[in-house]
């Protein structure tokens, strides 16, 4: 029958906690309200609601465009329908300013519970019960809403794997693998909790100050309304908009390890808020992402690492205890959305988390054991590109989800392909002289080194997890 799906959601849950490579489910949300969510529909629902859109330019430069370089407009749904349809700017409101030829506009991450706390029956829409998390709906989810071009710089999530359900137009996503994290020139700054952004601009990298992104290996797949893609623990994504309107609905799955995380990004929240914070204010960096609401105070910052520490001991003291208990009892996953991001707004503690804790990073899966994966029309594995691909071969433009079963079987696409051809084509030879300083600026004849430049040595993931262990380790002893 039509409503029978592919995968029941013990194996859909199975296929999430266990795959560590991105792959697109398929034909598992057609019976879900909300695969009717397009903004139209959304605004007659808000009822001239306004939500704050992020606007950025649609030229690509050889910087990220990251949120505090952007401009921001409260406005309505049908306010940015009518401006990202090249409607007269009369009907446009806020966004009259702004030209939608050179502009992109993006109201992102914004938390379905809040925007539509007054229509609460609005939640059951989403069903993620269909994939193994009962009780999950659009409650724990965000909503993500864009015009063409609207993108989101790459970075990694600390925490959690993430479900992205496409529901209006399409996204083409980037995926690099955690092993390629040093290739990515990883910063704190923009600081944003569980953000971990590159200094890479995927779609125009400069690979004078960034030699090392030639390593890197993209997974670039194009996500269809109906389609929900699975972005394993600590993978790395630059999101963009490929059609004039576009949205999306997701949600993180919490995961045992991120108890460890959270005590690693409570070391980096007390570092970079302490020396960024003893800077000259009129110095006008604007280190601090606009989703966090405030710099927190050193005594604060350590309330939160003691409070990490203690809910990962409690954890470890749980697994300890537990050991004894079946197999199948000890993979069951606790789910909180709220954790994700802007912890103290949500109101989620770290003591209130009770999971067991695993090993920071997963291991990439062997050969046998993704033959044990159900990959086929309803499971499309997200394939690394090709760097055998002909440059000319390179470029397609995709029309509807077939498109993804091909570009996955080898006819590989997008803007970053092409570029990273060129590049491995060209001369290597400026390589060697930037190589000292991988995961930091790039060695210039400059040597006054700034406060970002340490930071970014500091608070680097690997220093920071070394740091965490030996934390721990005193805390044991």
């Amino acid at each position: 029958g039509e409503d029978v799906k592919p995968f029941t959601p013990e194996k859909s849950k199975e296929i999430v906690m266990s795959l560590q490579q991105p792959a697109v489910f398929c034909n598992m949300v057609g019976d879900w309200p909300a695969l009717h969510w397009n903004v139209k529909y959304l605004s007659a629902v808000l009822e001239g609601k306004t939500i704050q859109f992020r606007l950025g330019l649609k030229t690509v430069d050889l910087v990220p465009q990251f949120e505090t370089s952007c401009s921001y407009v409260e406005a309505t749904l049908e306010e940015f329908l009518a401006w990202s349809c090249g409607q007269p700017s009369s009907l446009s409101g806020p966004f009259s300013c702004y030209d939608h030829t050179k502009y992109w506009a993006y109201a992102d991450y914004k938390y379905i519970a809040r925007i539509f706390e007054d229509k609460p029956e609005i939640f059951q829409d989403v069903r993620w019960s269909d994939f193994g998390f009962p009780g999950r709906s659009g409650k724990e989810s965000t909503l993500w809403i864009g015009s063409e071009g609207a993108n989101t710089p790459c970075h990694l999530d600390s925490y959690g794997c993430n479900l992205v359900f496409q529901v209006q137009g399409r996204k083409r996503w980037h995926l690099f693998p955690p092993g390629d994290t040093s290739f990515l020139y990883p910063t704190r700054i923009p600081y944003e909790e569980s953000s971990i952004f590159s200094k890479v601009n995927i779609a125009n990298p400069d690979l004078k100050r960034f030699p090392e992104f030639r390593n890197s290996t993209a997974h670039v797949v194009t996500l269809s309304p109906g389609q929900v893609l699975l972005v394993p623990r600590h993978w790395w994504h630059y999101v963009e908009s490929i059609d004039p309107v576009t949205v999306s609905i997701n949600s993180w799955i919490e995961l045992d390890a991120d108890h460890e995380a959270r005590v690693e990004e409570a070391i980096t929240r007390m570092l970079v808020c302490a020396i960024k914070s003893a800077e000259n204010p009129s110095d006008g960096d604007p280190w601090l992402n606009p989703t966090e609401v405030e710099a927190t105070s050193h005594e604060i910052n350590l309330q939160y690492l003691n409070k990490a520490v203690s809910a990962y001991l409690q954890c470890q003291e749980t697994s300890v205890s537990g050991q004894a208990r079946s197999s199948s009892a000890g993979a069951e996953q606790k789910t909180n959305t709220s954790c994700k991001r802007k912890r103290r707004e949500v109101g989620c503690e770290p003591e209130s988390c009770t999971l067991q804790t695993q090993e920071c990073d997963f291991p990439t899966p062997k050969a046998e054991e993704l033959q044990e994966i159900p990959f086929g029309p309803h499971l499309i594995q997200v394939l690394p590109q090709s760097h055998k691909t002909s440059v000319t071969g390179a470029v397609a433009v995709e029309s509807d989800s077939r498109d993804l079963l091909r570009e996955n079987e080898g006819e590989h696409f997008g803007k970053l392909h092409c570029k990273r051809k060129r590049l491995l084509m060209s001369n290597d030879c400026e390589t060697a002289a930037h190589q000292m300083d991988s995961d930091c600026s790039p060695c210039t004849s400059q040597t006054a080194l700034s406060t970002n430049d340490l930071l970014d040595c500091l608070v680097n993931p690997r220093v920071i997890s070394l740091v965490a262990q030996l934390l721990l380790e005193r805390i044991r002893v």
